[in-house]
């Protein structure tokens, strides 16, 4: 399931080739999104702005008017020149949007919906832009707030809690416990303040190293590379933990255990040496 990175990488193409530009064309395979420009036409508005929270991308038009979709596992949105041979096959195209320059297509997404400003307010599952760890507005405060709220749960699960830390997902989950050396498993309630800054500083870290660009004006929505949060530049030691279970941990050469965690069970990867229990017990991997 593409993370927060990824859909900060696409929401950003994407506001380069529609932001400030008229909409020219706009069809969806969707009968909710195809009623509502029936009534309300697309065609004719502006994209004023285009933005990730956590992992929901939002396209905003003139008018009052929001595209939110949510790529679940195999979502994607691709980027055309006019005349240009589209990569997947048009019976996955879900969304299209065009203008004078560009066309975006939104093959197999399989969440799509049209809102108003109030109508978004009132959507409880897409995160408040304060709780994206790759937002200009973040507020660590309300955060941590959300977090302790949490405090019976396991940090890892909690983590995964897209209305507490919007944008860290099932990779960066294992790969910010392991950074700040806490055990997956370790409820929210038995972390100090200090390890509580540590989980948000380095969510937004990992995550937003993976976002940066050599070209500012770039417009592609994938760049062909994984995820990378250790500093080796190797790509076959991007990670420190996760997908390793079994290999030698890159710190202290402890074998990395994995697990089932979570009731959507979400696999997760630690090393036991460097993210003990606080009370010493053990979890078998």
């Amino acid at each position: 399931m593409p993370e927060g990175d990824t859909i900060f990488r696409t929401a950003r193409t994407l506001g380069r080739a529609l932001g400030g530009q008229v909409v020219t064309v706009f069809r969806s395979t969707y009968p909710l999104l195809t009623r509502f420009h029936d009534d309300a036409s697309i065609t004719g508005r502006t994209v004023e702005r285009v933005e990730s929270r956590g992992k929901w991308l939002l396209i905003h038009f003139s008018g009052d008017a929001t595209l939110v979709t949510h790529m679940l596992m195999n979502g994607s949105w691709h980027i055309y020149r006019h005349g240009e041979r589209w990569q997947q096959l048009r019976a996955n195209m879900r969304v299209v949007i065009e203008n004078e320059k560009f066309i975006a297509v939104g093959f197999s997404v399989p969440v799509a919906e049209m809102h108003t400003a109030a109508s978004l307010a009132r959507h409880r599952r897409i995160p408040a832009a304060e709780t994206d760890v790759l937002s200009t507005t973040f507020d660590s405060a309300e955060v941590t707030q959300r977090l302790l709220a949490r405090g019976s749960e396991a940090i890892a699960d909690a983590l995964l809690d897209q209305s507490v830390l919007a944008g860290v997902g099932n990779v960066f989950k294992s790969e910010v416990c392991f950074v700040t050396g806490i055990h997956p498993y370790c409820a929210v309630s038995m972390l100090s303040a200090a390890q509580i800054e540590a989980v948000i500083a380095t969510s937004r870290k990992l995550v937003r190293a993976n976002v940066l660009e050599d070209s500012p004006d770039s417009i592609v929505t994938y760049q062909g590379l994984g995820r990378r949060t250790t500093h080796n530049s190797d790509p076959t030691a991007s990670l420190w933990v996760y997908g390793r279970a079994g290999e030698p941990c890159r710190r202290c050469g402890e074998r990395i255990r994995k697990r089932i965690q979570g009731s959507d069970a979400r696999v997760t990867f630690w090393c036991p040496r460097c993210q003990p229990m606080p009370d010493g017990s053990d979890v078998d991997g």
